[in-house]
């Protein structure tokens, strides 16, 4: 099963366009997206516009794919799920976002194994055609690591024992 997701904010139809129409291209029926307050409905793939925090964590335990926008939320559930994760950022200058902070995390997160990334639909298509080459970079912890509790400490209490 596919799950895609936009984050619970705002509509992603750039996105679930290019999902809807690989899904009715090649005929996947094991595609359920989270849409948002869309303007596109999907006609191939199955839908809601929400899903409560319960419902969410079922179809991303679920999925055997995570395709999101880039958004943490969504990307460190994949990783701590242990599941792969294909990215596509929503762009500023197409006012899908107030600027590229999601354009700036797709490409670290990539460099690091972390994402596979599609940084328009033409991509996302194509790297949709090619599911089976995504794997997952190992399931994360669910909290963060010592080393970085222990800098952000000293930052913010820069006069107390560590």
């Amino acid at each position: 099963m596919i799950f895609v997701t936009v984050g619970a904010q705002m509509a992603f139809d750039r996105m679930v366009r290019a999902v809807d129409q690989w899904a009715g291209e090649t005929g996947r029926t094991d595609v359920f997206a989270q849409i948002g307050p869309a303007e596109y409905t999907p006609q191939h793939v199955e839908h809601a516009g929400f899903l409560e925090p319960p419902q969410f964590a079922e179809r991303a335990r679920a999925a055997d794919v995570i395709v999101a926008h880039a958004g943490m939320g969504s990307i460190i559930t994949a990783l701590t799920l242990g599941k792969p994760i294909l990215v596509m950022p929503r762009r500023g200058d197409l006012r899908e976002t107030r600027n590229d902070h999601q354009v700036a995390t797709a490409k670290r997160l990539s460099e690091l194994g972390k994402v596979a990334v599609a940084m328009d639909e033409d991509e996302l298509i194509e790297r949709l055609g090619r599911l089976e080459e995504l794997t997952a970079s190992g399931a994360i912890g669910p909290h963060a690591q010592d080393s970085l509790i222990a800098a952000v400490r000293g930052v913010v209490f820069p006069t107390q024992d560590r």
